[in-house]
């Protein structure tokens, strides 16, 4: 099978937005590690152009990615000891960046949320705070709760993707019938409207059940309604990898995926602004609920379905990009969290400092990258192979290499 680059493409893509969304968040009023002080809601309506489906899109392309890789272990010699070494290398090239993020990489964040939160500010130093990170130190509290240490904040994705993969992992050995039954009948169910049609009753009908009743933690094990979004696009990413006429209803329905990707878009903005300090009526927010569904699911098919479209091919460019983008999404949030509190004393205006700290992050990741790849003993602490043909090839492959 030839590599799919429009995959790549989307997730490189979907991970630069990332970053452009992270510095968003410094600038809103949603809740955020740090906050400038002219934060406003001014960018919100922007943020909500791409929050309902992003992280979604992320784990479809990568319950693809794992269909891929799966099949490559399943067609090599060695059969049953290729596919155990594939949850090993999986396990081995997400867990250990894990690991290394939460005692390394994550721990700023944490402590310059605590500087700027904390009632009355904290004054120990960093070393300090650390030494109580590293202990689960329950005393940083202000009046909305205590800072949980330590902590994987944006790393929850990749705690989450190694939990999906095991559980595709564990089907795709023990129930193999099942998983080729699923994706035969998916399969023709997806190949016309019903591409657009089932999964967003899907997505629609999981918020409406369990939004309200599970709050979004990103914290594993109380996360249900999180798991219902992300585990069940993962899968249906891994059973329509191979899917072709799938893929190529997605294509067709680009059109029509887009435009009600923007109706509802709209419509979310305008309930959102309209009961801003009021609650709506039940019916309405249900509506709403199964419209976030809709934005949800329209977005993907149309983001999808152009880049199958447009189909780009290899260069040069993307297989630098694919090897970086893992090393540099580790590293973003930190490097804004950092970035932004030792700007906020220059007062800098805001549509200056925006974009200013878009160039610094990128700039301070991409720098790091380069460093990483030199480093043997830093690559795969960033999820980066230490040896091989194939040495930049990314934990988060989008395709069969």
């Amino acid at each position: 099978m030839q590599r799919r680059h429009d995959l790549d493409w989307v997730r490189v893509c979907a991970f630069a937005l990332l970053v452009l969304y992270h510095v968003g968040m410094y600038y809103v009023t949603w809740d955020w590690h740090v906050k400038s002080p002219a934060a406003s809601d001014a960018l919100e309506p922007f943020m909500l152009l791409s929050s309902p489906w992003r992280l979604s899109l992320l784990f479809l392309v990568s319950g693809t990615a794992t269909a891929f890789l799966l099949g490559k272990a399943q067609r090599s010699g060695e059969a049953a000891r290729t596919r155990t070494r594939f949850l090993g290398g999986r396990s081995w090239r997400l867990l250990l960046p894990l690991i290394f993020g939460m005692l390394v990489i994550v721990p700023p964040q944490a402590y310059y949320e605590v500087v700027e939160q904390l009632p009355g500010g904290y004054h120990d130093g960093y070393l300090a705070f650390y030494a109580r990170y590293l202990t689960a130190y329950d005393g940083f509290c202000d009046a909305d709760g205590c800072l949980d240490v330590p902590t994987w904040n944006h790393l929850w994705f990749v705690a989450y993707l190694w939990v999906y993969t095991v559980a595709v992992w564990l089907l795709w050995r023990l129930a193999p019938r099942a998983l080729d039954a699923a994706g035969g009948l998916l399969a023709p169910a997806l190949s016309g409207l019903g591409v657009l049609v089932w999964p967003v009753l899907f997505l629609g009908v999981a918020r409406v059940l369990l939004v309200g009743r599970f709050e979004q933690t990103h914290a594993l094990v109380d996360d249900w309604y999180n798991h219902a979004q992300y585990f069940g696009v993962f899968l249906f990413g891994f059973l329509i990898a191979r899917a072709e006429g799938v893929w190529q209803a997605i294509e067709r329905l680009r059109w029509p995926a887009l435009v009600a990707w923007l109706a509802s878009w709209a419509a979310l903005i305008a309930y959102f602004i309209r009961f801003a300090d009021a609650d709506p009526p039940e019916a309405l927010r249900v509506t709403m609920r199964l419209g976030w569904g809709l934005n949800q699911w329209c977005a993907i098919v149309a983001v999808l379905g152009f880049a199958h479209h447009w189909r780009p091919g290899d260069s040069r460019v993307l297989r630098y990009l694919v090897a970086a983008v893992f090393p540099i999404y580790i590293l973003h949030q930190t490097v804004i969290v950092a970035v932004a509190h030792h700007l906020k004393p220059l007062a800098i205006p805001p549509l200056i400092e925006g974009p200013l700290l878009v160039a610094i992050t990128f700039a301070a990741c991409f720098g790091g990258y380069e460093v990483i790849r030199r480093v043997r003993w830093l690559r795969p602490l960033f999820g980066l192979r230490t040896t091989g043909a194939a040495a930049d090839a990314p934990a988060l492959a989008a395709g069969p290499r």
